[in-house]
This record gives C-alpha cells, sequence and structure tokens, in this order.
C-alpha cells in the first residue's frame, strides 16, 4: 500500500481563474472606450464646463441646495424622532395619528406636495393667527408667507419626517428592551431613558439609512426648480437658457453634485465608526 502524498501548504500556488482576466480585460476596455468618448466628442465642450464650473450664480445656487437640504433635514429628523416615539407610544390614539401621518407624507411623492404648499393660496387666501374658533389676532396673505424657500422648507421637512420616523423607531425597536427597564431601575425618567440610553444605541442602525436619506433629500431639493427657487439646478437652467450650451451646464452641475454626495459619504463612514464603536 503506497503512503500518503505529503502536501507542503508552503509551496503552494493560487489558482488560476482566467474568467477574472477575461472580465478585467472586459472592464479595462470599456472604461479604455468610454474615457475615448469623453475626451474626443467635442459637444461635451469641456472649455465651457471649465468656464461656468465655479460661476457666481452657480455657486449661489450650490450654496441654497446645501442649505436647503440641512433646514429640512434637521427639521425632519427632529420632527421624525417625535412621530417615532408617538408610533410607540400606548396612548392609541396618538399611535394612529402619527401612523396616518406617516403614511399620508410617504405615499404622496414630494413634488406633488412642494406643488400643492407652493399653491396653497388657492385653499387659505390669508393665514390668521388667533383662538380656534374664536377671534383673531393678525392675518397676512398667503402668497406673502408661503414663498418659493418656505413651501420648499414645508414640503422637504413634513416629506422627510415621515421617512425619518420610520428609520428611528426600526434603531429603537433594534435596542435591547432590558436596557429601557435597567435605566429605569436605575432611577432614569422615560426621557432620560430614551435621550441618555436608548436613542445612543439606537444610532448604531440609524446612522447608515439617515445618510443615505440625507444624500437622496440632496439630490431631490432639484425639484424645487419647478418652483422658480433658485437651486444648483435652476440656476445652470437659467444660464443655459440663454447660451443654449445645455449638457455643459448639465454636467457643472452633475459634478457640483458628485462632490457634495462624496464629501457627505465620508462624513456617514466617519459617524458609523464612531458609534460603532464596541461593536
Amino acid at each position: 500500500m503506497s503512503e500518503a502524498r505529503t502536501v507542503d501548504v508552503a509551496a503552494a500556488r493560487p489558482r488560476v481563474r482566467p474568467m477574472r482576466w477575461v472580465a478585467g480585460a472586459v472592464m479595462l476596455v470599456l472604461a479604455a472606450q468610454l474615457g475615448w468618448f469623453l475626451y474626443t466628442n467635442p459637444r461635451f465642450e469641456w472649455p465651457v464646463v471649465g468656464q461656468y464650473l465655479f460661476h457666481p450664480n452657480v455657486l449661489l445656487g450650490l450654496g441654497m441646495t446645501v442649505l436647503l437640504t440641512v433646514i429640512c433635514m434637521t427639521l425632519g429628523s427632529g420632527l421624525g424622532v417625535l412621530l417615532a416615539v408617538g408610533r410607540l407610544s400606548a396612548f392609541r390614539p396618538l399611535s394612529w395619528a402619527c401612523t396616518l401621518y406617516i403614511g399620508l407624507f410617504r405615499g404622496v411623492p414630494p413634488l406633488v406636495q412642494l406643488l400643492f404648499w407652493f399653491n396653497l393660496a388657492y385653499l387659505l387666501p390669508r393665514i390668521s393667527l388667533g383662538v380656534p374658533f374664536g377671534p383673531t389676532f393678525a392675518s397676512w396673505p398667503t402668497n406673502t408667507v408661503i414663498s418659493a424657500l418656505t413651501a420648499a422648507i414645508i414640503g422637504f421637512t413634513l416629506h422627510e419626517a415621515a421617512y425619518m420616523a420610520e428609520i428611528v423607531r426600526a434603531g429603537i425597536l433594534g435596542v435591547d428592551a432590558g436596557q429601557r427597564d435597567a435605566a429605569r431601575a436605575m432611577g432614569f425618567t422615560a426621557g432620560q431613558s430614551f435621550f441618555k440610553v436608548v436613542l445612543p444605541q439606537a444610532m448604531r442602525v440609524i446612522i447608515p439609512p439617515t445618510g443615505s436619506q440625507f444624500i437622496s433629500l440632496l439630490k431631490g431639493t432639484s425639484l424645487v426648480s419647478v418652483i422658480a427657487l433658485a437651486d444648483l439646478l435652476y440656476s445652470v437652467q437659467v444660464i443655459y437658457n440663454q447660451t443654449y450650451q445645455i449638457v455643459p451646464l448639465l454636467i457643472v452641475a452633475c459634478f457640483w453634485y458628485l462632490i457634495v454626495v462624496t464629501l457627505l459619504s465620508v462624513g456617514q463612514q466617519r459617524l458609523e465608526r464612531h458609534f460603532g464603536k464596541g461593536q
């Protein structure tokens, strides 16, 4: 009977995978073809792209896009936390009301919401401040109060709050119930237990989808161009309506969107590492 063959692991060689080489070569060819197309096609008009990349109106539009995103995400996140807590509440009417809100504002497209708030004056010509079913203390024309910026903030805030409520609720449910009970046993109130014990642990679950939602909102702000709010897309549209250089100006907008999204993605990764300590 022959002896078993001894295998020297140190002399082992990596397995040759020809399909990986073929796939790599195909990807390299496609990348080269794309690069050649971008470089040789004169209709991209790269000099025009460079000319308008730092145009003052484009930078102002970029600033409006970032500002609108930050404001709506901040307000929407705060309202979303309240909605999530309300939906998890044992008080049924509050839970039902929060569930109805979330279903309504998640079901209506954000563009429809923007147009609705922008045209609120049709339903409510004047906005009044006073006692319900009682005297009115002050009143203003709705078109004066609800500008394009105000309509955008209201629409996106209410829309984001519905999505953030579900994200926060999932994070809260991901925390073991024993953590809450232990906090109460230590003498914490319900509010202290939530904000000091439950919410910090829930952030590990909340941060990744929140970052994605933030990026989605940033890109979604381009919808405000339909109500003539001077964001990044509207700014380049104003320019190419005068110069008829549509493609180069759209490339300018794409460039800035990609830059901001990349920076936000890096920030999201750092937040995930921060809240993921100890995992």
